[in-house]
């Protein structure tokens, strides 16, 4: 059964969940382009660059060296009504939320899925954590803004935590699934020099302050490839590292470009 939020729209499945529309001609999704999984002949794209959110080229390029798009799609049905799908990309959830004056998003680089029209996207944090960490691009922030509803996609289980006003919680920066902008946010150091050298839960953890909602996921996209790299030829994995190292260095010198 299609739900009536923005537009008709439905999530189907469990454990590999897809988010389906039921379009009218009035009615357009955008979503970074390469999100689609399939849609019916009538349904036409439209794809052009964006720099929503602020920071103009350079605010694009950051995003781009986070591994965000450049490019946004817009799907809109001529003719009649159409049918729109986007899967998720790894095993998790699909969480919608509403958009609009004081009540802004926060969410991880890969965490959204698509939105209607007036939604923007733009970079709300990035840090260079050092060369290797999160493919070496440091850790992103997307901030969701504007008018409507934005589909958010995170992976593994969700836990759900409401922070009251000063409280705080330390999370491994790879859990770190979505927040409100009311939240605050910033990195930290383990504390201790053996937690530093010895702790193996690394280094960095991100320090969540209330007041507001967030979502902590149970299968950061990084440890997940992490495991995955244990199974690759020798070769590729020394690929793999080469380009993180590349990209930590390419992400750092724009982040000291910006400010």
């Amino acid at each position: 059964m299609y739900h009536n939020c923005a537009m008709q729209n439905r999530i189907v499945g469990t454990t590999m969940p897809v988010l389906e529309f039921l379009l009218e001609p009035s009615d357009a999704i955008i979503s970074e382009a390469g999100e689609l999984s399939w849609m019916s002949a009538n349904v036409q794209m439209t794809t052009h660059t964006q720099f929503a959110g602020g920071g103009g080229i350079f605010g694009a390029i950051r995003r781009v060296a986070g591994g965000g798009s450049l490019f946004m799609t817009e799907y809109r049905p001529v003719g009649g009504p159409g049918e729109l799908a986007f899967a998720t990309r790894v095993p998790g959830h699909i969480v919608p939320v509403e958009v609009g004056p004081g009540s802004e998003y926060m969410v991880h680089r890969h965490g959204f899925l698509c939105a209607t029209s007036a939604i923007q996207i733009g970079v709300g944090f990035q840090q260079s954590l050092g060369a290797g960490i999160f493919g070496g691009a440091g850790f992103l922030l997307q901030k969701i803004s504007g008018q409507g509803t934005a589909w958010l996609e995170l992976s593994g289980e969700l836990v759900t935590r409401d922070l009251g006003p000063g409280e705080t919680l330390l999370v491994h920066p790879g859990h770190v699934g979505a927040f409100q902008a009311s939240v605050g946010f910033q990195i930290t150091m383990v504390r201790g020099v053996r937690n530093l050298i010895f702790g193996g839960d690394g280094i960095f953890l991100a320090a969540l302050t209330g007041p507001g909602h967030i979502w902590l996921q149970t299968l950061p996209i990084s440890r997940l490839a992490h495991q995955i790299a244990e199974y690759l030829p020798a070769q590729e994995r020394s690929q793999t590292a080469q380009a993180g190292v590349l990209g930590g260095i390419v992400g750092s010198v724009l982040d000291n470009m910006n400010r």
